[in-house]
């Protein structure tokens, strides 16, 4: 009997949910139920999903920027059908692949001056930890710095550099020498490397978990004060990178040169697992540092023709459809429109962001009613009430979005870098519905708020 995928999908979508709480995670389908994102999903393509029951949603999350392409480019599709008809020799090991070399080859060509060693492995953590781990290599010193409220992964060495305490609570003691540092204090940060023992500091150029945009003047500090002590500069560009931020590489807003870049995500175009660290050869030097060093840091898939071919393939659509250009005007016309409700709506706060990297963030209303509610809220659970619009927008609106993180009142949106005007009018219009309804305690965000605060307290 041959294997047919199509069947077996068939015959097991509607265990989807059964198996999935039984073998992998029970509480993602308890909370998935809760705020009623249980769908069954069945296809993806370009901005948007399509449900079991045929309804399509506004994919504003992208996978955390996974789908800056979209869903199944054809253009990405057909470099990998073409790559496994060719039947391409993929992790010989004993052997320099050629698809390596070439994906590298144009990257180097789009990263700022003297970056020009590429190191392939297959997510964001592991391009961050080959960061850090050459970084110490380079360097001889011992200890890394990282920023509060910092996303670098959840491996255990990024985990080590993640300025989230929620994300670190229960893992015991972390790696050491690892050490946070107050984003924007510059003064905090020069304390840290007149000790002369920092190898790295790596930072977001723009923090993905809250859409922290710094000051204008911080990362050229920082990259600045470790030219001055001697500290490696790594810029973790995983879900800023690719275009999001409307250039390339988001450090290219500050006119930054660092000295170790990390690049995932949409690098796979949405199809294969794959990430990048690209250094200075000063560095990787240190590390491949003999003939009999070097294979002394490798991994097993990270030059896999498939996840190579998707590279070159995903350069290829960012430069020919001038994804790069669209995502800085679209998202200056997503900004001044999501801006344009500050005015009519008291509860937002702030709408920040570059190019199609975007936050919304909420604060209490002014109202005594609505504070009350609001209040009550807060305290079953910090940020619930951007929860509260995020299942509205679902429900009401078909789109697909997250809470910027733990414990805060932010919306962030992560759209495709493909979707164009009538996209962006949607996502306003959508916003601008919710918190209309959300101006009365008697609308439908704030009746389903008790269901919500009732699981939150029985945590």
């Amino acid at each position: 009997m041959s294997f047919s995928l199509a069947e077996t999908i068939k015959r097991r979508q509607p265990d989807q949910f059964t198996l999935y709480g039984r073998h992998i995670n029970p509480k993602l389908t308890r909370v998935l139920g809760i705020i009623g994102f249980d769908k069954i999903w069945v296809k993806g393509e370009g901005a948007y999903l399509w449900d079991a029951n045929g309804e399509r949603y506004l994919d504003l999350l992208a996978g955390y920027s996974t789908f800056n392409l979209g869903r199944d480019h054809p253009t990405v599709r057909r470099a990998l059908e073409e790559a496994l008809e060719l039947q391409r020799p993929s992790l010989v090991k004993m052997d320099v692949p050629l698809l390596a070399g070439i994906l590298a080859e144009q990257l180097v060509a789009r990263m700022p001056p003297g970056l020009d060693a590429v190191f392939f492995a297959n997510s964001g953590a592991d391009a961050v930890d080959t960061a850090l781990k050459f970084a110490r290599a380079a360097t001889g010193r011992p200890r890394v710095l990282y920023l509060d409220h910092a996303f670098h992964g959840l491996m255990l060495g990024t985990l080590s550099v993640n300025g989230g305490k929620q994300f670190r609570k229960g893992f015991g003691k972390l790696m050491p020498g690892f050490d946070k540092v107050p984003a924007g204090d510059t003064r905090a940060l020069e304390r840290e490397l007149r000790k002369g023992n920092v190898a790295a500091i790596v930072v977001e150029p723009i923090q993905g978990k809250s859409v922290h945009v710094p000051a204008d003047d911080y990362l050229p500090t920082v990259q600045r004060l470790c030219r001055a002590y001697g500290t490696v500069f790594v810029c973790d560009e995983v879900q800023v990178g690719m275009g999001r931020s409307g250039r390339f590489l988001c450090c290219e807003h500050w006119g930054l040169e660092p000295d170790i870049v990390t690049l995932a995500k949409s690098l796979g175009g949405g199809f294969v697992p794959s990430s990048a660290a690209i250094m200075r050869r000063s560095i990787h030097d240190k590390v491949y540092s003999r003939l009999d060093r070097c294979q002394v840091h490798s991994t097993t898939f990270g030059e896999n023709e498939l996840a190579m071919a998707a590279g070159l393939a995903t350069l290829h659509v960012i430069d020919e459809e001038r994804l790069v250009e669209r995502a800085a005007v679209l998202g200056d016309q997503l900004l001044a429109g999501l801006r344009g409700l500050q005015d009519r709506h008291q509860m937002i706060a702030d709408v920040r962001g570059k190019g199609l990297i975007v936050a919304v963030e909420f604060r209490p209303p002014r109202a005594l009613a609505l504070r009350a509610a609001w209040t009550a809220a807060e305290a079953a659970q910090k940020g619930l009430f951007a929860q509260f619009v995020v299942m509205a927008l679902m429900r009401d609106h078909h789109m697909l979005t997250q809470v910027g993180g733990p414990d805060v009142n932010i919306i962030k949106l992560l759209p495709p870098l493909i979707i164009g005007e009538e996209e962006v009018d949607a996502i306003v219009a959508a916003f601008d519905a919710v918190l209309t309804e959300a101006a009365s305690v008697r609308g439908s965000v704030w009746r389903q708020s008790g269901r919500l605060i009732k699981q939150a307290l029985s945590q």
